[in-house]
């Protein structure tokens, strides 16, 4: 299995990201109503692709990572009911305490990234270190 490629989509999509929120750094709130907009459809797309994987892993019992895709649509729609709920905020100290909310889940939602990349690198060295023992034990067995 080629990890090269979803390594590089992987890096891609973080370095999109990091654009992405630099320039929403300093747009007004119907600029970010866009592009929260386009990122939950990307969002979307994702998350019906991830669901489509894990369907098709699903008879894999070591498939642990089913249930993490599925939760991330959870959270994707519970950050768009925060966001529209926000837009009827009226209340400075009741939005204040939300965009405080809102920045620690950025901010744990980023610590998970982190530690998801770690554990990638842990299962892409693990997969490619059984591969490699696979076919030793093939070459000793002869086949």
């Amino acid at each position: 299995m080629d990890f090269s490629a979803k390594l590089d989509q992987l890096q891609a999509k973080t370095d999109e990201t990091v654009a992405s929120a630099r320039a929403a750094a300093a747009e007004d709130r119907e600029q970010l109503k866009q592009r929260v907009d386009k990122a939950e459809d990307q969002a979307k797309q994702a998350m019906q692709d991830a669901k489509q994987q894990a369907e098709q892993a699903a008879d894999r019992a070591e498939n642990k990572w089913a249930q993490m895709k599925a939760d991330a649509a959870d959270r994707r729609e519970d950050f768009k009911a925060k966001i529209e709920k926000r837009a009827e905020e009226r209340d400075a100290k009741a939005a204040a305490k939300e965009a405080d909310w809102a920045e620690l889940d950025a901010s744990d939602a980023i610590d998970y990234a982190v530690y998801a990349v770690y554990d990638a690198e842990l299962a892409v060295l693990n997969a490619l270190d059984a591969r490699v023992y696979a076919n030793e034990q093939a070459k000793i067995a002869g086949i």
